[in-house]
């Protein structure tokens, strides 16, 4: 079997071209590889280097996994699960929150697998289970907060007068006395709640770096909270009361609170990879030779023939050999339309028949291509990075550079004649100075406040590479279905008010966003309707008040006999060259009119792609037909136009233009999902699917097209301050360090410059974005900001 080499689909009817090296699925793929002057074989080559878990033989299952919060995590969970006897391989996912597991199911039952991968802090469910765990977040952080508050009180009114001098008989009470022991007892066990509870998320993650053998940022954290902590308790044991609760309280507080605005920022986006996985058919009407029987998808062959009747979703990618049917690809081509299929057509797994049934033979690969399109999203979402990675790398090390250097202060302040509790001192101090707290807050605090203002102006951010990549782009690609156009078909061409009455009455009975178009202009009238009889993918017809009323192509009309007056012919000829959907009204024995409908463009498309297009370039992906796309390639502002596109090139599409820099998918169908993925940053319409929002970077909420300039605006302002804070982060760094190792910074005071570098983070973050007033206009004009957006645009 020939396979495409752009989207690697079967290519039964290759499509060849001398002047482009390989061999395509259709003539969409061979413009996308002319166009963009790219080896086409290259693609099929790099797949073929490297082990593909996809080769690994055995069953599939995506599994949503609370707890991760690094890098470290991925490879601890892989391990953990393909120790499990039945699991062939795993690959685990921080920034999606996703495990895919390859099994045998006759080993392992699918609703076992969570189990494989729970235990050690970890919670597990199969992908489309509810989660609870954000609230279990906020319960450890008011617990935190309750006890650290009482701790932190105690030393405001006794320990930190004591320190300072201040005479014990001014004091409500003597620390150094038994009344003191008790409460130096009380802090002990609020301080133990603080770390113990509040802080077993970071404990967790210290443990599984070690265990994976990955040194992170909670390393560091929970070595200089643990003990500074354990100190204390041997401080208070052996009758001391310096002590340094505080400190661990601090510690922990701070950098959970980091977490959590981390924790917030990843929830943003919605379940991951939730659409598809709930699309897929579990089960298939297979025929026998006495009728039928009832299989799993996994069960089919190639060759097998499927049943597949109205309202059925098609179970995997085949050829009609029997039947009619209008069928619904929307999902996984973008085409607006139903298809009509007949014997001899290709149809795709996770389409959905909506009028009419089929027999499908099995295609050679026994395989859906809505299960292709949901593994190369988990693919491509979870290979990429971001700034949280950039900081585990940093700390794989920065965290054994700071141990290494406690452990020599230690010992050369010992060597110099300090006592050991003063050496232990020094080396808790360098421990604690050095916790990353403004690090790790620099880059969540950052990107909430980015977050907060962009959705001010209508947007959703959804993770924080938007902050990095945004104000970088060079190719902005746009989706056309449900993107420049709503995705809805509205009457653009009116016929007769008899016509028009008469197409009324037949298209009421009728499932087709056509039918929806004229009945929405069109009031119906009161009338005797009879005899109604649907033929998919050409139009409707029935008897009204008596008299045969046929609604629908010149191709139905002339079927059925019916005359087409040549004037009423070139109209729709006409219409369907300006990719509109043009449609026969007739009766008596004649087409008598005819009326026009299209996909409507959304409101301001225009002005968009032309402030877009001053210093970008833009471009056109579509899975819909080359005259649809007609309109937007007249635009100046477009520089490029690829029509007739799989939703597995897509993909590669976005992949190939990043040749020319950093490129932006916006989209809005599932279709467009790998893509948006695959783009350095991906743009979601609200008006479309979960899984496209899923797969992007930023969601426009408001369904309005013109707030997609305001997310280069908005992120322009918020990686700026990104980067200030870690520059401040790092300096920080860089100065109290080599303070806390010549020992001129005990633990509380690197404590309090650790906390006040955290502030200053917390202040940098949180204060008024520049650039704020160029928002909400995303036009670049100097029109007033607070001005509603969804005014009447002028005409397209």
């Amino acid at each position: 079997m020939t396979h495409c080499t752009l989207c690697d689909l079967p290519a039964d009817a290759p499509v060849t071209d001398d002047a482009v090296d390989g061999t395509f699925c259709c003539r969409g793929c061979l413009e996308v590889a002319r166009t963009l002057d790219d080896p086409a074989r290259q693609t099929r080559e790099d797949a073929d280097t490297g082990a593909d878990p996809d080769e690994v033989d055995g069953e599939t299952a995506f599994v949503s996994v609370e707890g991760m919060h690094c890098a470290t995590c991925e490879t601890f969970l892989e391990a953990r699960a393909t120790d499990h006897e039945g699991v062939a391989a795993a690959a685990a996912s921080y920034p999606t929150g996703t495990m895919r597991l390859t099994y045998d199911d006759a080993v392992l039952d699918e609703a076992a697998l969570p189990d494989v991968v729970a235990g050690t802090g970890y919670d597990a469910s199969l992908q489309s289970a509810e989660r609870d765990d954000e609230y279990e977040l906020e319960g450890r952080l008011i617990v935190g907060g309750f006890f650290g508050m009482m701790t932190m009180l105690w030393y405001v009114l006794f320990l930190y007068p004591a320190y300072l001098g201040v005479d014990p008989s001014l004091l409500l009470l003597d620390p150094s006395g038994t009344a003191g022991a008790y409460l130096l007892w009380n802090m002990a066990v609020m301080t133990g709640v603080v770390v113990g509870y509040t802080g077993w998320p970071l404990l967790r993650g210290a443990y599984v770096s070690l265990r994976a053998g990955r040194p992170n940022m909670d390393l560091l954290v929970a070595m200089a909270a643990s003990t500074a902590f354990l100190y204390s308790v041997v401080a208070v044991v052996l009758g001391h009361t310096e002590v340094y609760f505080d400190v661990a309280t601090v510690i922990v507080m701070a950098v959970s609170v980091g977490d959590y605005y981390q924790d917030r920022v990843r929830r943003a986006a919605l379940d991951r990879l939730t659409e598809f996985t709930t699309q897929r058919a579990d089960g298939a009407r297979r025929r026998t030779a006495d009728g039928h029987e009832e299989v799993a998808v996994g069960d089919l062959d190639p060759g097998d023939e499927v049943i597949v009747r109205s309202g059925d979703r098609i179970p995997v990618d085949g050829t009609v050999v029997e039947g009619t049917a209008a069928v619904d690809e929307s999902l996984v081509t973008g085409e607006s339309l139903a298809v009509r299929k007949t014997a001899g057509d290709e149809v795709v797994g996770g389409s959905l028949a909506t009028q009419g049934g089929v027999v499908v033979r099995v295609g050679p690969d026994a395989e859906s291509t809505v299960d292709r399109l949901t593994n190369l999203l988990w693919e491509v979402q979870s290979s990429r990075g971001g700034v949280q990675r950039l900081v585990d790398r940093i700390a794989a090390v920065f965290v054994p550079l700071v141990v290494l250097l406690a452990v020599l202060a230690t010992g050369a302040h010992l060597v110099a004649g300090a006592t050991p509790t003063d050496a232990m001192l020094t080396g808790l101090a360098v421990l604690v100075v050095s916790c990353p707290c403004a690090l790790g807050l620099a880059t969540p605090l950052a990107t909430a406040a980015g977050i907060r203002r962009a959705l001010d102006a209508g947007t959703v951010v959804t993770g924080d590479s938007v902050f990095e990549t945004a104000t970088d782009v060079d190719v902005v690609a746009f989706d056309k279905t449900g993107t420049l156009t709503t995705g809805e078909m509205e009457l653009l061409e009116r016929a007769d008010e008899d016509a028009m009455a008469r197409a009324a009455a037949v298209e009421q009975f009728a499932d087709h966003p056509v039918a929806a178009a004229v009945t929405e202009a069109t009031a119906v009238p009161d009338a005797d309707v009879a005899d109604f009889e649907q033929h998919p993918g050409r139009g409707v017809s029935a008897t009204v008040d008596g008299v045969r009323v046929v609604v629908g192509t010149p191709d139905l009309f002339d079927s059925l006999g019916l005359a087409v007056p040549d004037p009423l012919r070139e109209r729709c000829e006409r219409a369907a060259d300006n990719a509109r959907v043009p449609a026969l009204v007739g009766w008596d024995g004649a087409a008598r009119d005819a009326f026009v409908a299209g996909d409507r463009h959304r409101e301001g498309w225009e002005g968009v792609v032309s402030t877009l297009a001053r210093d970008r370039a833009v471009v056109v992906i579509t899975g819909d037909r080359p005259e649809a796309a007609t309109p937007f390639e007249r635009h100046e502002g477009v520089d490029e136009v690829f029509a007739g596109v799989p939703p597995e090139a897509k993909a590669e599409v976005v992949e190939r233009l990043r040749s020319r820099g950093t490129v932006a998918m916006v989209g809005d169908g599932s279709n467009d999902a790998p893509a948006l993925a695959t783009a350095d940053l991906g743009i979601a319409m609200a008006s479309g699917t979960s899984l496209a929002a899923d797969a992007a970077d930023a969601v426009v909420t408001s369904d309005d097209l013109r707030a997609v300039p305001d997310v280069f605006a908005v992120t322009a302002a918020t990686r700026s301050r990104v980067r200030q804070n870690l520059a401040w982060a790092f300096c920080y760094n860089a100065v109290a360090l080599p303070l806390a190792l010549l020992g001129l910074l005990n633990p509380l005071f690197a404590a309090l410059a650790m906390t006040a570098s955290s502030l200053l983070v917390v202040g940098n973050s949180t204060r008024t974005l520049a650039g704020d007033s160029a928002l909400a206009r995303g036009d670049g004009s100097d029109a007033d900001p607070t001005a509603p957006r969804n005014q009447p645009a002028a005409a397209d």
